[in-house]
């Protein structure tokens, strides 16, 4: 009789093992995840279906709209950008108009100083144009012969449409894009004054709103501490981005001057604002610079050298100095950035290439500061 007690014992113990392994492997919610796909699965599926329709419009949106999105979120930025120069004005006892105006007067003179600094050497490249293109074919046609897969020959020159005839009968169509989009960016540089000045006129209005939105004071705390950061974070990057690309500039200036390159200045100022854009700025600048070298100097060595230094010293400043001025709690990653710009460059072109980095710096502000890291406090002994 123990026996058979002890033999049953073993047999309800084995039968119920499996539905204890079951009970142990399942979810917390019950769900079985070897059931076949059923109702909630569609569901998941058509909620990202919409969130992704919604973005799709939402890009378009963008896009059709970008003659008037464009000067307002470049004139949000720049304005975000100089919160702290505003904060500084306000505790000097400037009024808030007088803060709106002294600063959109501000970057108004900046931009006209640096468009009369680029008036003459574009207009003496203009002028020299003709007989630039002719000293530039001059000076390739041989490179481009050897390479026999092209079936580039003087003759292509002389006539089809790579002659100058055809280039000088075509000036008339680039004469009219360009007059097509001057209109379009007089009224956006319109927009851009316009809004800035007013933004920068109701900024602290516009600070309170925002923040009184939230109903909850934890909540407040966080839209307050988001906007601070992200003041802080654009107007101390772009402060020290400006100065250390201006000395890249003068740099980029002394390269051209004594590399031989004409309107060295020109180049210095290209250099400048080129920067602003990470590896697409630095990319093109070092191209054109090799061309310019290749065009200007019978030598190889001393054409590509004024490129070379260029690149150097681009890549000592953005590796080596900049780390070190800006610290590490402010690096992006460089993949997002890459994707960034390519994003906005194919929504907004090259402003949207220089507004970028801006916005990928307001966005992972906003995420760090929604989702900050946590971090281990260590127990210290008693």
């Amino acid at each position: 009789m123990v026996a058979l007690n002890i033999r049953n014992n073993k047999y309800k113990k084995l039968k119920s093992e499996p539905a204890i392994l079951r009970a142990d492997n399942l979810p917390e919610d019950g769900t079985d995840p070897t059931a076949p796909l059923g109702r909630e699965a569609l569901d998941v599926a058509t909620s990202w279906a919409i969130i992704g329709i919604f973005m799709i419009i939402g890009f378009a949106i963008v896009n059709h709209m970008s003659l008037i999105l464009i000067p307002l979120t470049l004139a949000v930025v720049v304005g975000m950008i100089l919160g702290l120069a505003a904060e500084r004005l306000g505790r000097a006892g400037v009024p808030r108009f007088g803060i709106a105006l002294i600063l959109s007067s501000s970057v108004a003179a900046v931009l006209f100083l640096l468009a009369n600094a680029l008036a003459e050497p574009i207009a003496t490249l203009v002028n020299e144009g003709p007989n630039f293109v002719e000293r530039t074919v001059d000076r390739l046609m041989p490179f481009l012969e050897s390479q026999h897969w092209l079936k580039i020959s003087p003759a292509s020159f002389e006539s089809g449409p790579m002659s100058m005839q055809s280039l000088i009968d075509n000036s008339g169509n680039i004469l009219g894009i360009v007059t097509s989009n001057l209109t379009p960016a007089i009224v956006q540089g319109l927009i851009f004054f316009a809004a800035l000045l007013l933004f920068l006129l109701g900024r602290l209005r516009l600070r309170r709103t925002i923040i009184l939105a939230f109903p909850r004071r934890r909540q407040r705390l966080v839209a307050i501490r988001v906007i601070n950061s992200i003041e802080e974070v654009l107007g101390y990057y772009f402060a020290t981005a400006t100065m250390i690309y201006a000395g890249l500039g003068v740099s980029m200036t002394l390269i051209a001057y004594a590399g031989g390159l004409a309107a060295p200045v020109l180049w210095g100022v290209f250099a400048f604002v080129s920067s602003f854009v990470p590896f697409l700025g630095i990319t093109l600048m070092t191209f054109a610079v090799a061309v310019a070298g290749i065009i200007t100097h019978d030598s190889l060595v001393l054409a590509l050298a004024p490129a070379a230094v260029f690149f150097a010293i681009h890549l000592v400043v953005e590796n080596l100095v900049f780390p070190a001025v800006m610290g590490r709690q402010w690096e992006i990653n460089p993949f997002v950035v890459f994707v960034a710009i390519l994003f906005w460059t194919w929504m907004w072109g090259a402003v949207g290439a220089m507004l970028a980095l801006p916005l990928s710096l307001i966005l992972v502000t906003i995420i760090s500061e929604l989702f900050p890291e946590r971090k281990t406090v260590p127990r210290l002994p008693d």
